[in-house]
């Protein structure tokens, strides 16, 4: 076999290995990159990038389906193929940014094989062994697809397929409650398909859920059927597609069936054992920094562990990137936003008013509408609010859902990560009319009692009008 020698081997061409690559590769390090499936990893191929195509595509119908004051609405006439086809367009476009072409480009080796390590300090991939200073697993996660009796006979879709799924599908089954699941109800429900969204727990169990509630009153008002507490108990082929029956004896007959049940690391291959590498169902165990039990390799992504989304990921390569190529200490962030993008929006970072009570009893929750924003008001989209939690004068949570929710959470994200107290959001100066004036009024209606009720505040006014001259 071929050796290689080089100071950094990342394995996985995702969100997270990129980024590892490109910037190692442009500060001077040799970089080796391993990619056994397709650049770009999930978030390009079946995730972030086809999902948001697909998103927009059913927005526009319903902007179509509803129009406007004084602008009759249409049923909109829906080609499912040529939707696709936009959605697979959408991804070549932004393709070549993750090609292997781009990459060599840096000067980094890249080698389209599956690896599996052979050694602490060694993988082997199509044909080459390769030693590296350090090594970064970037292996990024597959669908996790539960035991359910029947399943085996059921041509079952997940975000891995859905997508080159180019028949509209009569009646989609969706089970699950994640990101994953309500976005993708939405867009079939709005692309033309019935819908029915089967919820072991609640849906969106990690965000607050007085505004999951607004989502779900939109979702349920668009014709989505959302079923909470229920899980599927067997399944079985029929005519139409296949019929499920639920826990409590609802019977469901559906053309497709998607599974949307979380993730699992993708740790099969690499042969962990064999580098001293210590993981287990979640993932590669790794610390604060993202070195795992071998000082010599780290972990990003989604198989770290962790949160599995595509800025995590990316955050993760920078924290990586410190140590390795500087040898400066460096830790991932404790706070990072969460959005899921339907419509509304539901945007959260930091605790949310359960948590940030349970954990501070001293928090202040300042509360936001919507329907007071003149710019929601002008467009007619009022539904949601901004949920605000200080703890002296600093932002601990916040959550939105509305829409832009997924926009304005970044300027919540800056506040939090430069421990800014709120008066610095409600000094600044936002446009008029913007969705985010909502920011600068939450964080404005923390000083009001203290300006407008209070009385030797009033006491002070009154004197300095009789001293003027």
């Amino acid at each position: 076999m071929e050796r290689i020698s080089t100071d950094i081997c990342i394995i996985g061409a995702g969100s997270g290995g990129l980024s590892v690559a490109a910037g190692a590769a442009q500060m001077g390090a040799r970089v080796v990159l391993i990619e056994g499936a397709s650049m770009g990893g999930d978030c390009l191929n079946y995730g972030c990038v086809p999902s948001k195509a697909l998103l927009a595509a059913g927005r526009a119908a319903q902007v179509i389906r509803l129009g406007a004051a004084g602008v009759q609405g249409a049923e909109p006439q829906i080609d499912f193929a040529a939707v696709k086809a936009q959605v697979a367009a959408v991804i070549a476009q932004i393709a070549p940014m993750d090609s292997q072409e781009r990459f060599e480009g840096f000067g980094v080796q890249v080698i389209r094989a599956y690896a599996r390590f052979t050694g602490p300090r060694e993988v082997e991939a199509g044909g080459k062994i390769i030693r590296a200073r350090r090594f970064v697993i970037a292996t990024g996660s597959h669908p996790a697809i539960p035991e359910l009796p029947g399943l085996e006979a059921i041509p079952y879709l997940t975000n891995e397929t859905i997508f080159a799924q180019t028949a509209r599908p009569e009646h989609l089954l969706i089970l699950g409650g994640g990101p994953i699941a309500m976005e993708m109800a939405q867009a079939h429900q709005r692309l033309g398909c019935k819908v029915t969204v089967i919820a072991r727990s609640r849906v969106l169990s990690r965000v607050d859920p007085e505004a999951v509630a607004v989502l779900l009153s939109a979702l349920r008002a668009e014709g989505v059927n959302v079923l909470e507490g229920r899980d599927i108990a067997r399944l079985r082929p029929v005519p139409q597609g296949l019929e499920a029956v639920l826990n409590d004896g609802t019977t469901l007959t559906g053309s497709h069936l998607l599974i949307a049940t979380g993730r699992t690391p993708a740790l099969a291959t690499l042969d962990l054992p064999a580098a001293g590498v210590a993981y287990s169902d979640k993932g590669v165990t790794v610390g604060a920094n993202l070195r795992s039990s071998n000082r010599r390799i780290y972990a990003v992504g989604d198989v770290a562990g962790g949160l599995q989304f595509t800025h995590v990921a990316g955050a993760h390569a920078g924290v990586v990137i410190r140590q390795v190529l500087f040898g400066l200490p460096a830790k991932q962030a404790s706070v990072v936003p969460m959005v899921t993008y339907t419509d509304p929006e539901l945007a959260q970072i930091g605790l949310t008013e359960v948590e940030a009570c349970a954990k501070h009893p001293g928090v202040q929750v300042i509360r936001q509408e919507f329907l007071h924003n003149d710019r929601a008001v002008t467009d007619g989209q009022t539904a949601g609010f901004l949920k605000l939690m200080l703890l002296k004068g600093r932002p601990v949570g916040v959550t939105l859902v509305g829409a832009g929710a997924g926009e304005l959470i970044g300027l919540w994200a800056l506040a939090m990560t430069a421990g800014l107290k709120v008066g610095a959001l409600a000094g600044m100066i936002a446009p008029y009319p913007t969705r985010g004036e909502i920011s600068k009024r939450a964080a404005g209606a923390y000083f009001s009692p203290k300006l407008f009720d209070n009385i030797a505040v009033k006491r002070v006014v009154r004197l300095v009008q009789r001293l003027l001259p």
